[in-house]
């Protein structure tokens, strides 16, 4: 199948989210469009069914009095009922805020606050609690839409109450939906993501119809996906990421199985046997680990087939992608494995699997690799929330392990001073809410968005990211260190790992902080004599300190000698969203950990 480049789509694109919504529900009314479970099995609804829904709902929000661009709060975990509200909101021509479950009241009062929201969503009785927390300071916030929590009826209603008022409106205003559709320009305001951030207050981030409809097509128009692919998904729809699958959905009309639970992905992914999924690095990087830690478990001869299956998996991929043939008796010997081991490896993502979509941080190349000479292709691309999530990304029928592909038709990249990766196109931001100067910074007259990532383009146009550049730092001896690149060869090398984290800046050496996967550090308890023991006394252990440093003795025989690791500790705790050390989005926040573990870090340097 032909990549396709042509960028003459970007002058005919739809005009807004709620049209082309509408254009799919009309073109494929009886098929799937998504599926979510319900109790122990799973539900599915047509294109028409939803689209049904989302107009009553929408109706319903106009019946509150919504008008254009004003804004309505989605404070929820990934669900089917994110996905109908987000798109009753846009076919009611409001602008959806985002706000993820975990952020805590004080931020959700801001975020609801600075956008200010005069309708939200919310999940449960508990984010109805951070609402209730501060319901003094949302004076514009009136009625509250629960998907299961205590409703009252008034203030805080269903969204079978929203969607009967919608009834009652529609019924007074007869085709008020569709009219409203085709009212809304490609430029009005479609969503307000506000960005997780690393440091400060979050960011409001503008993002317009033509974005997400722009990224649609982009994705369309390459022949990646069609009405026969089954998505999962599990990404939060408070992040970018998820959001712009979401787009692609509406644009190629294949279905979605969705379930935000992640502790449920294995178990789903075999039970909804998709075509392809979108995650973040952590998923394949736990379960690389996971499936590693079960052979070493097994031993013996079976330990020995899978590692020989993945010795000769990966002779025969790098032959293939140096385009030199492959001996017979390794043909053979691949067959043979292919059966035996890698087919049981593919089996544990449902068996169906096309490709994965890798996002929101960078993918060590040895686990892809490793997916890769087991059969399974990981597609990494990059992009961010300021440019509705979509950039560039690699083609199944065209693509290079390492990079994160070429721009997305009708998308401009160049490398700009200090090798910054800059991007232009119909996705870039408006600007950020209510931050003019921090816009300035961001955005050029001429409509190029600073991305702040260093990185190179080669001679095909496949661009290479090579860290973010304020988290680069220069040793005492003025050698410059990328951490990321680091510390995801670390987590390639170690299945025990969670985090690893380098620093070192204007020091001598180089040192790190390291965090052990509960889930598998319990398993190896339970194969080394502790099990029952809490966290901190396993990872303290004078066996799991030698094992970690089995480990970094490894990774530093891969270093230049100025990144070599010199002095490291393991931290007594995993990182978490919840305290404060994750994004929602899984990405460490490098200087909350550094901050809060400073004594450790200058104890390295005493």
């Amino acid at each position: 199948m032909p990549v396709n480049h042509d960028t003459t789509f970007v002058d005919n694109l739809t005009q807004n989210v709620a049209v082309l919504f509408h254009e799919r529900v009309a073109s494929s009314p009886q098929s799937e469009a998504y599926r979510y479970p319900r109790g122990e099995a799973w539900e599915s609804v047509t294109w028409k069914q939803a689209g049904d829904l989302v107009d009553r709902l929408a109706a319903g929000l106009l019946s509150l009095g919504l008008e254009p661009e004003q804004r309505v709060g989605i404070a929820s975990g990934t669900r089917y009922e994110w996905i109908l509200a987000d798109l009753a909101i846009m076919c009611a021509a409001g602008a959806t805020t985002t706000v993820y479950p975990t952020t805590n009241s004080d931020d959700v009062a801001y975020i609801l606050s600075d956008s200010e929201c005069r309708v939200v969503f919310a999940e449960d009785d508990e984010q109805l609690a951070k609402l209730a927390e501060h319901q003094g300071d949302l004076p514009q916030l009136g009625t509250i839409v629960t998907f299961d929590g205590t409703a009252d009826g008034e203030r805080v209603i269903t969204m079978d109450d929203l969607a009967a008022r919608g009834d009652a409106y529609l019924a007074e205003h007869p085709g008020v939906i569709e009219r409203t559709a085709q009212s809304i320009p490609p430029e009005q305001l479609a969503t307000l993501i506000y960005t997780s951030g690393t440091t400060g207050r979050p960011k409001g981030v503008r993002l317009l119809h033509k974005s997400w409809v722009y990224e649609g097509a982009a994705i369309k128009v390459q022949n990646i996906l069609d009405e026969s692919d089954l998505q999962f998904l599990w990404l939060p729809m408070a992040h970018s990421f998820g959001k712009v699958l979401l787009s692609a959905q509406l644009a190629c009309g294949f279905a979605t199985a969705i379930d935000g639970r992640v502790e449920k992905i294995v178990d789903n992914l075999g039970i909804v046997k998709p075509t392809f999924m979108g995650a973040a690095p952590r998923i394949f990087e736990k379960a690389h680990a996971r499936i590693v830690m079960m052979q070493q478990a097994e031993g013996g001869a079976k330990e020995k087939l899978f590692n020989q299956a993945f010795k000769v998996g990966t002779e025969v991929d790098r032959r293939k992608r140096a385009g030199q043939s492959v001996p017979l008796g390794l043909k053979l010997q691949h067959g043979l494995f292919d059966k035996l081991v890698f087919s049981k490896v593919r089996d544990r993502f449902g068996g169906r699997v096309r490709f994965f979509i890798s996002g929101s941080a960078a993918l060590n190349a040895e686990i892809a690799d490793w997916f890769h000479a087991a059969g399974i292709l990981i597609l990494e691309g990059y992009g961010m929330t300021e440019n509705a999530a979509g950039a560039t990304v690699n083609h199944p029928e065209d693509y290079k392990m390492g990079t994160v592909g070429p721009a997305l038709p009708g998308t401009e990249v160049k490398i700009g001073e200090n090798d910054e990766v800059m991007l232009r196109g119909p996705h870039v931001m408006a600007g950020y809410h209510n931050l003019p100067e921090e816009t300035a910074k961001t955005l050029t007259e001429d409509g190029w968005l600073h991305t702040g990532d260093k990185g190179s383009l080669d001679a095909d146009g496949f661009l290479t990211i090579t860290g973010r550049i304020k988290d680069l730092f220069k040793t005492s001896g003025g050698k410059y260190i990328a951490p990321s690149a680091i510390e995801s060869k670390f987590k390639a090398l170690c299945p025990y790992a969670s985090q690893f984290m380098v620093f070192g800046n204007d020091r001598n050496f180089v040192v790190a902080l390291v965090t052990l996967d509960p889930d598998a550090m319990a398993s190896w308890a339970e194969e080394n004599g502790m099990a029952g023991k809490d966290y901190t006394e396993i990872v303290r252990s004078e066996k799991v300190q030698e094992m970690v440093g089995g480990y970094i003795e490894e990774l530093n025989g891969r270093l230049n000698r100025w990144e070599t690791i010199k002095k490291w500790e393991i931290l007594d705790h995993d990182l978490t969203i919840e305290s404060g050390e994750l994004t929602p989005s899984m990405k460490v926040k490098r200087n909350v950990v550094e901050a809060n573990n400073s004594d450790k870090i200058a104890a390295f340097y005493g």
